[in-house]
């Protein structure tokens, strides 16, 4: 078992994403997951992300507030406990457009060269 704790979360900075404060739950450390890490994202009011779309997989969880996705200029609102896949290669943009922070979990596979 490898247990972390919230407190000792590191931040790290997301690509292309604004208004956004990142914590890596799990991954890239000795005894942690071996085929993904797990990020949590607190979206302050007018943040988001995008648009880019990765080689990979993602999947989100919305744990608390709303966030508006927008994929080929479909849009669909993630509210608590929602969640979604971004298939690889699909091109995607996030926006908190309400004046609440937004807070998301994101399960994402190691990149190629990790």
């Amino acid at each position: 078992m490898h247990l972390k704790r919230f407190a000792d979360a590191p931040a790290y900075e997301a690509p292309n994403h604004f208004g956004c404060y990142g914590l890596r739950l799990q991954g890239f450390e000795e005894n942690g997951p071996k085929n993904q890490w797990i990020g949590f994202s607190q979206f302050f009011p007018g943040g988001g992300a995008g648009p880019d779309s990765t080689p990979f997989e993602k999947v989100y969880i919305m744990i608390e507030g709303e966030m508006t996705l927008i994929i080929d200029g479909e849009e669909s609102v993630l509210k608590p406990l929602d969640s979604c896949v971004i298939q690889p290669g699909e091109v995607r943009v996030l926006e908190n457009r309400t004046n609440m922070t937004a807070k998301m979990m994101v399960v994402i596979p190691y990149p190629p060269e990790a």
